[in-house]
């Protein structure tokens, strides 16, 4: 391959196209781009394909496979590639072909079933898989149930994934192996690797997250090899790809009737949404500074005003922006202490991640003084409000685990209002403040019904 000049690596896909979005090509286009490498596809098949199932299959000739790699391979160069769906032997023949002409790092996932169940390889097809294209292979990443079958063994356990991947390697004379861990029981996702040259079998563990899993063998294979084509050793690729697809569970959304899919954008997305934020929070607090009647309303504990980034990205406190230090009442105006960042506020995030719960769009809130007048504004603005008196329905239970008074607050006062809220008014304990939170979509919608409020003072 010629010297090329390119500003990114180049990574290649060779799989089939799931017209779902969820796995194939469209799942490790969407790895790539998150990784930080040129994504470059050679498709397999085309399937007519939701989260329900493969309704149809139609292949492309082998030929055209082979073509489509040597276009990329002549022009840009493939830094790595990885295989996905290779429904017959002469696809699998012409791909081993164009890996053998060019000679670029290959991770083969060896497609054999749809999450669905569907088969996407055909029985004569198996033989070539085995003795064609693994031989090539730098890294296959079987499932339980692949490596079952190219290991002609039952895994039940560890043992049983350590001895299936060195035959593997053995009889296929495949670099390393990783057997994925996440159809074994238990919960954690242990993969399992065997590494040829030193002989070695290394365990990956981590804790088994919910989320949707469509999609998740394309994915990690592709992250492998776009850290391969970044210059990652093969076996740290594994390791970076492993953490990849943890978040791209976790972070993962809903869609479609069946096996929803992972979210390989799950990282770009969380940076991106952070800024986003970040800015709209910072525009609505500087907004806020210059509003001085505002001061009357700030308690004692202070003020913060907070912005989650999106539910299905949003796990924890550190996932919602506020303001560092809160706001103060300094001379008489409002000051913030600083620029809003992740993670800043612990009590009015943990409301808001409760909310979201109940209503996914209601990702603002801000607390602000309580007082007999302030509650009738509310009511008089009819707002859509609860009044909280953590006295009488707070547990015991609840009041001496840290962290959970504001959670059970918020769950309480949406359950029992059965509607979405304004406001929650707390009434206060013994040694707790009162207060009123307002909540709303984003902290433009939360800053103009605290307007509202100040307006509505300055009338009285």
């Amino acid at each position: 391959m010629a010297k090329t000049a390119n500003e990114l690596p180049v990574a290649l896909t060779i799989a089939g196209v799931d017209s779902g979005g969820g796995a194939g090509i469209a799942a490790d286009l969407k790895t790539f781009a998150a990784i930080g490498v040129h994504g470059t596809l050679a498709v397999t098949s085309v399937t007519a394909q939701n989260t329900l199932g493969v309704q149809g299959i139609h292949d492309i000739p082998p030929q055209m496979v082979e073509l489509q790699v040597e276009a990329i391979a002549e022009d840009m160069g493939i830094d790595a590639a990885k295989t996905g769906m290779l429904s017959n032997r002469g696809i699998i023949r012409s791909v081993a072909k164009v890996v053998e002409k060019y000679g670029f790092p290959l991770v083969v996932d060896p497609v054999m079933y749809a999450k669905s169940g569907d088969k996407l390889l055909r029985d004569d097809a198996i033989e070539d898989l085995k003795n064609r294209l693994l031989p090539l292979a730098l890294i296959a990443t079987p499932n339980r149930f692949e490596a079952e079958h190219l290991a002609e063994m039952e895994i039940r356990n560890l043992d049983d994934a350590s001895l299936a991947a060195k035959k593997i390697s053995r009889s296929y004379n495949v670099d390393i192996v990783v057997v994925k861990g996440g159809h074994l029981e238990g919960s954690y996702s242990i993969d399992t690797i065997y590494n040829s040259e030193k002989d070695e079998v290394i365990r990956l563990t981590s804790q088994k997250v919910s989320g949707c899993t469509h999609g998740t063998g394309c994915s990690f294979s592709a992250a492998i090899a776009g850290y391969i084509a970044l210059g990652r050793d093969p076996i740290e690729a594994i390791k970076l790809a492993k953490n990849f697809i943890t978040k791209a569970i976790e972070r993962s959304y809903r869609v479609g009737k069946g096996h929803c899919p992972v979210n390989p954008m799950a990282e770009l997305a969380i940076d991106a949404e952070k800024y986003r934020a970040q800015n709209m929070l910072y525009k609505s607090v500087r907004e806020l500074e210059n509003i001085d009647d505002f001061a009357a309303l700030i308690p004692e504990i202070q003020v913060n005003f907070v912005y989650s980034i999106p539910r299905y990205l949003a796990k924890g406190i550190e996932d919602v922006v506020a303001v560092p230090g809160r706001i103060i009442n300094f001379m008489g105006k409002p000051k913030a202490s600083g620029y809003p960042v992740s993670g800043a506020s612990s009590h009015v995030a943990r409301g808001v991640l409760k909310a979201m719960e109940f209503y996914p769009d209601m990702r603002s809130a801000i607390n602000i003084r309580y007082s007999s007048n302030i509650e009738a504004i509310i009511k008089k603005l009819r707002f859509q409000y609860y009044i909280y008196d953590r006295r009488i329905e707070e547990p015991e239970e609840v009041k001496k685990q840290e962290g959970m008074s504001i959670p059970w607050k918020v769950k309480t006062a949406f359950e029992k209002s059965g509607s979405r809220l304004d406001a929650i008014i707390d009434l206060g304990d013994y040694g707790k403040e009162p207060t009123v939170t307002i909540y709303g979509r984003d902290p433009e919608d939360v800053l103009n019904k605290v307007k509202k409020i100040i307006e509505e003072i300055k009338k009285t």
